[in-house]
């Protein structure tokens, strides 16, 4: 197998890459930041939760707290684990709202049974695929780690994890291990023609026989309003949301089941109007 040297992980054990100097150019580069703050919302999109409704979410791989303050943002509660104590000195420094922990997620995690609503994990799980030590075995350590993953969460839930697979033999590897730890689930690709816009969610089931997977952003079945929803949901970050039971409201709402697979009725003319009372 090849590898391309310009990737991190080929760099050096992730605990020795990100040190203080690289988490702090990774923490406060704002491009960085743009785009991870835009996969943790679609990974938190993916999991499908069900609105108004409380949720304790993992984040794997947690950081400096980027993909945790999306989860805060939306209301969830929340606790972070990263084997880069550098990472998380910078998180617990920016005071993010959830707990940190120092964690190899390959030696399996610690949580009680059941714990979790949902689990996100943005850039992090292609690290596990390297053998950054005599003891690591990269099959073994994925599945050490998913068998636990499987064990601390609740029936029904679902985890996404955002991944830059090497190649597809690394992707086989990473879906294999899972399917063997119980999950179910697949692949889901967002705009799969583009170079730099294509990213790969893990989207695994929990107890449950997998539904239909939810629809990759940017294919050929995408209609160009999901893309302009896709943008008006970005906005959203600025507090600019839509009032309940509006038109644009519903519309957003609409789309956003459309992309995690949900059947939904087509817009026309009468979306969102008003019925007039009967007497």
């Amino acid at each position: 197998m090849s590898f391309n040297k310009s990737r991190p992980e080929h760099q050096a054990p992730p605990e020795v890459y990100y040190n203080e100097v690289e988490a702090k150019k990774y923490a406060t580069n704002t491009r960085i930041m743009e785009i991870q703050s835009q996969m943790s919302e679609r990974a938190i999109e993916l999991l499908n939760l069900p609105e108004d409704t409380p949720a304790f979410i993992l984040d794997v791989g947690c950081g400096s707290g980027l993909s945790g303050n999306c989860l805060t943002d939306q209301g969830y509660e929340w606790v972070g684990i990263d084997i880069s104590t550098a990472m998380l000195d910078i998180a617990r420094e920016n005071e993010v709202e959830g707990d940190v922990l120092v964690s190899d997620a390959g030696q399996g995690l610690f949580f009680r049974p059941g714990t979790f609503d949902g689990v996100i994990s943005i850039s992090a799980l292609q690290w596990l695929c390297n053998a950054d030590k005599r003891s690591h075995h990269p099959p073994k350590r994925l599945y050490k780690f998913f068998s636990s993953l499987y064990a601390c969460m609740k029936r029904g839930s679902r985890a996404v994890f955002q991944i830059y697979p090497e190649n597809p033999q690394q992707l086989e590897l990473i879906t294999s291990q899972a399917t063997r730890a119980g999950f179910g689930g697949g692949v889901v690709v967002d705009y799969p023609n583009s170079t730099k816009a294509k990213k790969i969610f893990l989207c695994l089931y929990c107890g449950i026989i997998a539904p239909t997977l939810p629809q990759g952003l940017g294919t050929e079945t995408q209609s160009e309003q999901v893309a302009f929803s896709h943008s008006r949901m970005r906005n959203m970050r600025n507090n600019k949301k839509s009032v309940k039971n509006s038109k644009d409201w519903i519309l957003e709402k609409k789309e956003r089941f459309r992309r995690q697979g949900k059947s939904v009725r087509k817009d026309t003319k009468y979306t969102g109007r008003k019925r007039k009372t009967k007497f």
